[in-house]
């Protein structure tokens, strides 16, 4: 796909981060701008978490169609998700309140489709977490790749045939609400194990980068939305011994975030992408006074949004990117 820049053709990446329906709303505004400076539908490598993947894998399964964007637009306003598949997953003894998220995105994004029906749109990854090895899972397709899923440590096999709504629930299952998804040895005969259990992305890389810094994707440009739970300084911090974990979860959470910032600086200071990200608690650049403290107060989960939040959400995320691309990679605006 690529953008041409002064008659050269470049690449660009773009990673969408974990946290929920929040997370897919602001990205969402990312897809709607991106759209307005041509530049959406000539992505070449899109990467996803959590949240990150209902929005990504639902852009690549409709790729080229402008009415995507409404759908899923419409689809955050009226879907609630996670205490449905809860409950449904309690009352039923044969399947997990995963197995319910899985189908409820199947029937409401996906309609059937498989890893190896999106070959049309950019090479696309949903990543997960493997709950035995620590490492980054993918499930991978598109960009005239073949449909894989593995992980480095195990290996990657194909994959044509594994649904696109069940990638989307293990890299969305974030823990305790959600169980990890248990893969089989018959869909996944990884190197020496029976099955793998997956779960929620974002507990390996909340920000969805680690594949856009393989060689074998040669970007040029690396566009990071994070939409994820920013780190709040706390003027009062607790002195409980249970809400101590939760804090240290935190703080590893923001370490790790950190982290990886850093790896796309050094990224692009030893020749690979040129760099360009954003966070959702990010006051500069925002459209009005008050959006960024507004969208980072909207909690993470998989209930339906409401008009202002959605609005707010979709104009943030549109308005830093814009505000990014002019500031640090102006080419890009003329491409």
């Amino acid at each position: 796909m690529t953008v041409r820049i002064d008659g050269a053709e470049k690449r660009v990446g773009l990673a969408l981060s974990g946290g929920g329906f929040r997370a897919a709303a602001f990205h969402l505004g990312v897809f709607r701008r991106l759209r307005e400076l041509g530049l959406l539908w000539k992505l070449d490598v899109i990467s996803c978490v959590s949240g990150g993947s209902i929005a990504g894998a639902f852009l690549a399964s409709r790729w080229g169609d402008d009415g995507a964007l409404d759908a899923l637009d419409s689809y955050l306003r009226t879907t609630s998700i996670a205490v449905s598949s809860v409950i449904g997953g309690v009352l039923d003894p044969f399947h997990t309140r995963l197995d319910k998220l899985g189908a409820t995105y199947d029937r409401d994004l996906f309609g059937g489709r498989k890893l190896g029906s999106l070959q049309g749109g950019p090479r696309l990854y949903l990543n997960a977490t493997n709950l035995a090895t620590g490492n980054m899972f993918f499930f991978v397709t598109g960009g005239g790749g073949p449909a894989e899923m593995g992980e480095w440590e195990l290996g990657a096999v194909p994959a044509p045939e594994f649904p696109v709504s069940r990638a989307v629930a293990a890299s969305s299952a974030f823990p305790p609400v959600f169980p990890p998804l248990r893969v089989d040895h018959a869909d996944y005969p990884g190197a020496g194990v029976d099955y793998v259990t997956l779960t929620d992305g974002g507990v390996y890389d909340n920000l969805g980068v680690n594949p856009l810094f393989r060689r074998r994707n040669a970007l040029d440009y690396l566009i990071v939305s994070d939409a994820g739970k920013p780190f709040a300084v706390d003027e009062n911090p607790t002195e409980s011994g249970a809400v101590v974990l939760k804090a240290s979860i935190d703080i590893l959470m923001e370490q790790v975030r950190g982290l990886q910032f850093q790896r796309l600086e050094l990224n692009a200071s030893s020749g690979g992408a040129k760099p360009v990200w954003f966070s959702i608690d990010s006051e500069e650049g925002q459209a009005l006074d008050g959006d960024a403290a507004f969208a980072s107060a909207i909690r993470t989960n998989l209930k339906r949004l409401g008009d202002a939040e959605m609005k707010v959400l979709a104009r943030h995320g549109g308005a830093l990117l814009g505000h990014r691309l002019q500031t640090y990679t102006p080419a890009l605006l003329s491409a």
